[in-house]
């Protein structure tokens, strides 16, 4: 591999600071004070991330779940593990999430990128990894000594799980997506068509002629997420106690948080199919027509959820909007 060859060639410990721009409109990213973005710690963890070293049987790498070209998203309904091991949820995209300050995964239950990139690895249907095995594993590794050294100022014996999340965690902070027609129409730099422009109207609430259809609530720009966990009405229940998959619920133990789960981000939306925790909807059209009919109530259905009754005219004129959101030079890494 060229970078790892390019940085044994230059090893010594340097801590080169990463230049990331905050973009127009985002807040600002929260970065723990014992980690700091490095250009040596970034490298490292994109290493890492598109290695299957992590993994037990090193056939699967977190890149496995989370392709560049799908927006990192693997395209399945649920992620498969080690050994075809089937998972639950549905692998989120990994574009923004260093803006992410509500918690991390599905049911927000990771409070860091650090904590969270540690669940994937010892989750017995992901990567059913333990820490001796990996740890030796990268300890006898021809190059990963060098890039620890670099990127922390430790010897290859100091090498813990919490270097590895640390330098996950720069990567992933630098996964960030601002640049789709979208953004360039906010920074007069482009222009929507007339479809275009009705479809962000009716997703806005901003026309007295189209009709409202509530998503920018939840979908609030620029994240396109207001990163909260709720029931969208995807199942139907007689009783919140009745939810298959709890979400939220299963962590913070409150029965209003059963089946809420995190609004997703709807940038890159048109990559990242199929939609919903568990994969269920297989086209942005499908989606559409679920909140086209208000879903299924709950006692903790979320208000914005009601029937919007769209057209298939102005359903086509809002999935148009969507596609806006695509940023295609966010998926080179």
């Amino acid at each position: 591999m060229v970078l790892l060859s390019f940085i044994v060639a230059c090893d010594k410990t340097t801590h080169t600071p990463y230049n990331m721009t905050t973009p127009p409109g985002f807040v600002a990213m929260v970065i723990p004070p014992d980690n700091p973005t490095t250009m040596e710690g970034v490298a490292l963890g994109k290493a890492l991330f598109f290695d299957p070293i992590l993994s037990a049987d090193s056939s699967l790498s977190c890149s496995s779940c989370h392709l560049p070209e799908r927006a990192f998203t693997d395209g399945r309904p649920v992620s498969l593990g080690v050994e075809g091991r089937i998972g639950s949820r549905n692998a989120p995209t990994l574009l923004n999430v260093g803006f992410y300050y509500k918690g991390l995964l599905w049911d927000g239950r990771a409070a860091t990128l650090e904590e969270q990139s540690l669940h994937p690895i010892t989750d017995s249907v992901e990567m059913a990894a333990n820490w001796v095995h990996v740890l030796a594993k990268i300890r006898r590794h021809p190059d990963y000594p060098h890039l620890f050294r670099r990127a922390f100022g430790i010897n290859p014996a100091s090498v813990d799980s919490s270097h590895i999340a640390k330098a996950l965690a720069q990567y992933q902070r630098t996964l960030i997506s601002a640049n789709a027609l979208f953004d360039r129409k906010m920074r007069g730099e482009a222009d929507f068509n007339e479809q275009q422009q009705r479809g962000w109207a009716i997703f806005n609430d901003a026309s007295p002629v189209l009709p409202h259809s509530e998503c920018a609530h939840c979908h609030a720009d620029p994240l396109f997420t207001n990163l909260d966990f709720v029931n969208n009405g995807i199942d139907q229940v007689n009783t919140l106690e009745d939810f298959t998959d709890k979400g939220r619920g299963r962590i913070t133990g409150n029965r209003y948080d059963f089946g809420a789960f995190r609004v997703p981000t709807l940038r890159n939306i048109a990559l990242t199919a199929p939609y919903m925790h568990d994969g269920r909807f297989a086209t942005l059209e499908e989606v559409i027509d679920h909140y086209n009919s208000g879903g299924h109530y709950a006692e903790n259905l979320n208000p914005n959820i009601m029937p919007i009754k769209l057209s298939q005219e102005h359903k086509q004129d809002l999935l148009s909007f969507l596609h806006t959101l695509t940023d295609s030079t966010s998926l080179i890494h």
